[in-house]
């Protein structure tokens, strides 16, 4: 009885299953340090915006996700403001919500809405080393969509998307 694999195929088979498992593991000694930041950029102080919005939630929520955001994705240690290797200052400019994108009122359904909540900042993170600014921006604009009910949700996001552009704002610049 003849099976339908040549041994060729076997060999060729058998090679690159005893293989794999050295691919695997030299895959594993790969690894990331300090962000992409130049060694001497080690520490960071991330100093609470300034907020002139009546929502003391944005603040404090943005202070949080900037500061685990710069440890956690750029490996870099918190440290006071006069000792910090780079410096994160802002103000929060404007956060508007509740602004309609659309309502759905089907007579079999309940009436739900979908709504809209923009984040204004500006900001500047400076390598305090060098007096050098890494990225700055002024009017910076985010927008998230929410349902209706969850400005919570929709205010993550676009603190989210926030911190997204000004850490790669920061990276662009080594």
């Amino acid at each position: 009885m003849r099976s339908g694999v040549s041994h060729n195929t076997l060999l060729r088979h058998a090679r690159w299953l005893a293989v794999m498992p050295l691919l695997a593991f030299t895959g594993c000694v790969y690894g990331f340090s300090g962000g992409g930041l130049p060694r001497e950029v080690r520490t960071v102080a991330v100093l609470p915006f300034e907020n002139l919005t009546p929502v003391p939630e944005v603040q404090r929520e943005l202070f949080e996700a900037m500061r685990k955001a710069m440890t956690d994705r750029l490996n870099l240690r918190d440290a006071p403001a006069d000792r910090a290797d780079v410096l994160v200052t802002g103000t929060i400019k404007s956060y508007d919500v509740d602004l309609p994108v659309g309502v759905t009122a089907d007579p079999r359904q309940a009436t739900s809405a979908s709504r809209k909540l923009e984040l204004v900042v500006d900001f500047v993170i400076t390598n305090q080393g060098t007096g050098a600014i890494l990225t700055e921006g002024n009017g910076l604009r985010r927008e998230s969509q929410y349902a209706e009910g969850g400005e919570a949700q929709g205010r993550k996001k676009a603190i989210d998307q926030l911190i997204n552009g000004l850490i790669d704002g920061m990276l662009s610049q080594w």
